[in-house]
């Protein structure tokens, strides 16, 4: 346990710097802490505060919210479709909080493993590594590949030559300084956003009869066909019931990713302003975003539409896009599409940042060769990125017949519940977090930012997150429904998480960290190592600015 004097140690010092400095933190080994101890790792601090706001952007606005939301729609009416997207973002906004308050302390590379390694068991750590980091590595082949039937929206250009230029766009940008990545994903979210906002006031003018057509729809299909659907022929209750329940597993799968914001906190310049700031604003701006664009969709487009179920994948499935057809609008669907193209793009240039900071994560934990956590002058730890990239490529057997083509779609079945797992887990590193600080007599107030409703909002996170693991593959257990292909596919990712933990535990011996030993100390940011812009800003637009970032 920590003495006063250890805990003066951990004072966070502000640091007010010229307008014109360089916002960034060059490692070196031979300073004051050791890499490697409580997580550290020789990346460089460049990221802005805006930067991290717009890379929670990026993590959770993309095609789920554009396209995906078309089949859940259809599934569960436009009340199911809203409830489910309230419950799912009430269950993000507490996994957030959780990880968020443990990102402003413990800014470490990678930050999920290591935190599992050090608060629940190192046996633990190790497979959160490996599952989530599959799940984003294989998401790189997944995006890439969407993009290349994106594109078909406009052409019959040959797939290969969308996915080629796609992964050596993103295997150049994540080589490139962590600040240039940053902005690639300025780029990507202020897009998103204004696409987003753009089909808010489209929604708007047509439901209110604006459109060519003229025809004013108001709440017409909340009367008919009704607020809830049918789900596969269930009827009554029981069909509304789980028609929710479908809509609910395809709303946590659109949220997965928004988490990845708090790994910024190894690379940010003022983790202690700008992840809270995150955890805060984001989530919110998140479950504003999906919310309203649900209630949106009940209100533009008939849930009865085929094209919601085509499975093109592209503009010609996304639910705005059909309410803005149906309108009687031409130029429109291209703009969206175009859209579409650019988050999906984005979302791949982020799964291979993650990706890489993961197999990062490793190594400070002694969890892979030091070979994996090399890095460059700028501090890009290029063997991680180009072997997080190297999953990429995958995305050509989406172009064969057969058995290639269905070998991929295993391979992205087997990470579908990967980040669902990773919430849950991170919930309990947070709860072990609270039980040592509360078994070592450590106060919050001494904490640089304490998120609200501790620890009831990482119990609710936790529980909810096992309860969504736990009903995704649902359907297989409906009368009639059975499929044994669909149930592997559906709960394959439980038993790749544990048996990881299985053997790395019979090799290794570890133990489960008991409370009173968890380290609650080293890797916390020391003196002079946060360089914060605290010059004075007036007027309104630079108070807006400060509000925003």
């Amino acid at each position: 346990m920590a003495t006063e004097m250890d805990k003066s140690d951990f004072k966070d010092e502000k640091v007010a710097p010229a307008p014109d400095a360089d916002f960034s933190y060059d490692v070196d080994p031979k300073s004051e802490f050791e890499l490697g101890v409580g997580g550290r790792a020789p990346l460089q601090r460049r990221l802005r505060n805006y930067h991290v706001t717009m890379i929670g952007f990026c993590s959770g606005i993309g095609t789920g919210l554009f396209v995906g939301t078309g089949s859940a729609y259809a599934k569960a009416g436009p009340a199911g479709l809203l409830l489910a997207y309230i419950v799912v973002g009430s269950i993000l906004w507490a996994v957030m909080q959780s990880i968020a308050e443990l990102a402003t302390l413990f800014p470490t590379a990678g930050s999920f493993p290591h935190w599992a390694t050090r608060f629940i068991d190192p046996s633990v750590g190790f497979s959160l590594a490996i599952s989530y980091g599959y799940c984003y590595t294989i998401a790189i082949a997944s995006e890439v590949s969407a993009a290349a039937v994106i594109v078909s929206y406009w052409t019959d250009i040959t797939p290969a030559v969308v996915i080629t230029v796609g992964l050596v766009l993103i295997l150049w940008i994540n080589l490139m300084s962590v600040r240039f990545y940053g902005e690639s994903e300025v780029f990507g979210g202020g897009v998103k956003v204004l696409c987003f906002l753009g089909l808010v006031v489209v929604s708007l003018v047509i439901t209110a009869g604006g459109g060519p057509k003229g025809d004013a729809i108001g709440f017409r299909y909340w009367n008919n066909p009704g607020p809830w659907t049918n789900y596969n022929g269930v009827t009554g209750s029981a069909g509304h019931f789980f028609g929710f329940l479908s809509s609910f597993v395809n709303a946590s799968f659109s949220f997965i990713g928004v988490e990845t914001v708090v790994i910024t906190a190894s690379e940010s310049v003022d983790p202690h302003r700008a992840i809270p700031k995150a955890a805060r604003r984001v989530t919110y701006r998140i479950a504003f975003f999906y919310i309203l664009g649900a209630l949106l969709i009940g209100i533009i487009v008939d849930p009865r539409s085929a094209g919601l179920v085509s499975g093109d994948d592209n503009a010609n499935s996304s639910p705005f896009v059909i309410a803005i057809s149906n309108a009687g609008i031409k130029a429109l669907p291209s703009i969206v599409n175009a859209c579409i193209l650019i988050a999906a793009w984005s979302a791949g240039n982020s799964y291979c940042w993650v990706g890489s900071r993961m197999i990062v994560a490793m190594t400070t934990d002694r969890q892979l060769p030091q070979f994996f956590g090399r890095v460059d002058k700028k501090g890009v730890p290029y063997v991680a990125v180009i072997t997080s990239w190297l999953f990429g490529p995958l995305a050509y057997l989406s172009l064969g017949s057969g058995g290639a083509s269905q070998a991929f779609t295993w391979l992205l079945n087997l990470s579908t519940v990967a980040g669902l797992i990773a919430w849950a887990t991170l919930c309990f590193c947070y709860i072990r977090f609270y039980a040592a600080m509360k078994k070592q007599n450590v106060s919050r107030d001494t904490l640089p930012w304490k998120a609200p409703f501790q620890p009831y909002a990482a119990w609710f996170g936790f529980i909810g997150s096992t309860i969504i693991t736990l009903v995704a593959g649902f359907p297989v257990f409906l009368k009639g429904n059975w499929n044994t292909s669909d149930f592997v596919a559906s709960y394959i990712g439980i038993p790749i998480f544990i048996v990881p933990i299985i053997c790395w535990k019979l090799f290794y011996r570890t133990k489960y960290e008991r409370a009173a030993n968890i380290d609650l100390w080293s890797g916390r940011l020391q003196d002079g190592e946060i360089t914060r812009d605290e010059t004075p800003r007036t007027g309104f637009w630079k108070r807006f600015y400060d509000w925003l970032f």
